[in-house]
């Protein structure tokens, strides 16, 4: 029997989610069966037709009343904008996917579970460790899952793609410190022409036409991720103007000197037995739109490896920040859902979980 799951939000990740499965072997493990988006069931339908990005939507897709067909889903929708509007007891849920991006307090997420949701799974971090039950980077971390957990985030693209990465190289060869600059696709919180609309000014200078810095929390997410480099990572984030994929620039302070080719060698066999389908790896001249619809969560670019000495390391990773999230997503769903314990055990233990982010 598959889980019955909702979607908060019908943006960039919740069709990429919604997408990604209908496209994913998990599709007989998982059903979406409700969404609550402000938007009219018409512009929904038109944009899981149609995207610029992913290209055509290749299964059916019909509006019946405020029921949205897709393929063998019948898909009730909401136009709700508070948690309280919908009644999410009645739609009889087991995962209900936040990707709207509007919700990351503990209490903004207490909401959703007071008005019926058993369980979230967020697309975004908490604002801070204690405002969820775990932080999971699937390929990572996943196997911490207890099962009894109310709310978990799946972190950010960013961190799904370089936490594996970082993990791969302390083991090869402990890092000192590192230092990571995202050079991330423009977002839709990002203006096409100057703007009035946010109140970091970089943001309100138009994406399309300049490379533009904003803030990330990224060092933070590693920290939580990978206590053992806590204090010895930072990181900063660029916008670029192109709308799909992106890389990190990682360099790093090794504690034992390598080489090009050991460092390359070394990372090359860490993908091959630990991060199957998650982690991949190339030696091939590339741009960023060959890796546009990648499922991945990081392509090690191995052309691009360089050294400055034997213990300053310069990495060049890929990722689609969209499609490759969705994916880790779908992951961590079906996983949780294989773990969850039964009703009356998620019931007992209460809607928090006293443990440690992992």
């Amino acid at each position: 029997m598959s889980l019955r799951i909702g979607i908060n939000g019908y943006g960039r990740i919740g069709r990429c989610f919604l997408r990604a499965l209908q496209e994913s072997a998990l599709r007989d493990q998982l059903s979406v069966v409700a969404i609550n988006e402000p938007a009219d069931i018409e512009s929904m339908a038109y944009l899981t037709r149609f995207d610029s990005t992913h290209g055509r939507f290749p299964g059916k897709v019909e509006v019946c009343g405020e029921t949205l067909c897709i393929d063998e889903w019948c898909i009730q929708v909401s136009h709700a904008r508070t948690p309280q509007e919908v009644d999410w007891r009645a739609l009889d849920l087991d995962i209900l996917v936040e990707a709207s991006g509007q919700y990351a307090s503990r209490r903004e997420l207490d909401a959703f579970l007071d008005a019926g949701c058993p369980r979230i799974l967020l697309s975004h971090p908490g604002h801070s460790a204690e405002d969820v039950d775990r932080t999971i980077v699937f390929g990572s971390n996943h196997e911490t899952l207890a099962g009894n957990e109310r709310i978990v985030s799946a972190a950010s693209c960013t961190t799904n793609a370089i936490v594996p990465v970082l993990a791969m190289l302390d083991a090869a060869c402990g890092i000192e410190h590192a230092m990571m600059t995202t050079l991330h696709s423009v977002m839709n919180d990002q203006p096409p022409i100057d703007g009035y609309h946010h109140a970091d000014l970089r943001r309100t200078r138009s994406s399309m036409q300049s490379i533009i810095p904003v803030a990330t929390g990224l060092a933070r997410g590693v920290a939580r991720l990978l206590p053992q480099l806590a204090d010895r990572v930072e990181a900063k984030s660029i916008r670029v103007p192109v709308t799909n994929v992106s890389a990190i620039d990682l360099v790093a302070t090794l504690t034992r000197p390598g080489t090009v080719a050991e460092i390359n060698a070394s990372l090359r066999r860490a993908v091959e037995q630990g991060f199957p389908g998650q982690i991949a790896y190339t030696e091939e001249a590339h741009a960023s739109v060959d890796f546009n619809h990648s499922p991945h969560s990081a392509i090690i670019d191995a052309s691009q490896t360089r050294m400055s000495g034997p213990q300053l390391v310069n990495l060049l990773i890929w990722f689609d920040n969209e499609w490759g999230f969705a994916n880790r997503m779908l992951e961590l769903a079906a996983f949780w859902g294989r773990r969850m314990q039964p009703a009356g055990a998620l019931a007992s233990a209460g809607r928090r979980v006293a443990s440690a982010n992992s």
